[in-house]
């Protein structure tokens, strides 16, 4: 079996969680959700499990962050090319999200955009060209 992450995320209503993760192509798994929390399947390996803020802080001693006011983590998923990772940052800013909270980053073998879900988790979707990477790398750094 693949090694697999399930990323929970705390949210204020999980209705619109899981529209706004279904809209950026995730799936929801109705085996693992319920009134209080939503499994939302973006690959075979990686889950996000949206749980109201009060469910989701009976898993944890410590206060829960919001996502609106500070950063907790950076979420950064990659795609499969460049018009992909404009695409789900158009379907977040669609569903309710924030597209571009940073400036785009191109840098001719990486593309990366990011886009905040409606309670303020940061994703940055991204596409690299490995060949690419490897061959600027490579390169002795200019002076």
């Amino acid at each position: 079996m693949p090694q697999m992450i399930f990323v929970n995320l705390p949210v204020a209503d999980v209705a619109r969680a899981t529209a706004f993760y279904e809209a950026i192509g995730c799936a929801l798994d109705p085996r693992f959700s319920g009134p209080h929390a939503s499994a939302m399947v973006l690959s075979d390996t990686i889950s996000f499990m949206v749980l109201d803020r009060a469910f989701f802080q009976g898993f944890t001693p410590k206060p829960l962050a919001d996502a609106h006011a500070t950063t907790e983590v950076l979420l950064c998923i990659s795609r499969e090319s460049r018009a992909d990772v404009d695409a789900i940052v158009a379907r977040a800013a669609a569903a309710g999200g924030k597209g571009d909270i940073r400036e785009p980053q191109d840098m001719g073998f990486m593309y990366a955009r990011s886009f905040e879900d409606p309670d303020g988790h940061i994703f940055e979707p991204m596409f690299m060209d490995a060949e690419a990477a490897m061959a600027a790398m490579a390169q002795p750094a200019e002076a």
